[in-house]
């Protein structure tokens, strides 16, 4: 069992593909509950809690990992944290020099619009909106150790 002491996310395990779906051999114990994953569900936690995944075939288990914003935090906490991690990742958003400070800026709000999609009418699909929120998508495997 680990921990990443990290209370302001929570995480989202979509199951894409589970090695014997269903029969209890693929597990993720999160403090004292455990549960299976399952074929097309998801399992939302908290990855500050003691939390371990156990995988007891020969096969490889796929899932998405999605990490989510915590609910209790307010929007003022959510972005200061979301600042953290841009600063994190692109060190030029506290230059000096206002210039650079402000090229990083409008490339980091233009990593987070979607792209805009042609749409045959209003509402279909996705498109103009902006992120604002972190959502980190990852495809895990895991093979038995």
């Amino acid at each position: 069992p680990h921990s990443d002491f990290t209370n302001f996310v929570l995480t989202c395990h979509l199951a894409l593909s589970i090695p014997k779906n269903g029969q209890n051999q693929c597990r993720l114990t999160v403090g004292d509950e455990t549960r299976q994953w399952i074929n097309g569900r998801t399992m939302l936690f908290d990855t500050s809690i003691l939390h371990d995944a156990i995988n007891e075939t020969d096969e490889t288990r796929y899932i998405l990992m999605m990490r989510v914003w915590h609910p209790d935090l307010t929007d003022t906490e959510r972005q200061a944290l979301q600042f953290v991690y841009d600063c994190l990742e692109f060190p030029d958003l506290v230059s000096n020099d206002p210039n650079t400070r402000q090229t990083t800026q409008q490339l980091v709000e233009s990593m987070r619009t979607f792209p805009k999609l042609n749409q045959n009418k209003a509402g279909a699909g996705f498109g103009g909106g902006g992120g604002g929120g972190m959502l980190v998508l990852t495809v895990c495997e895991e093979k038995k150790l």
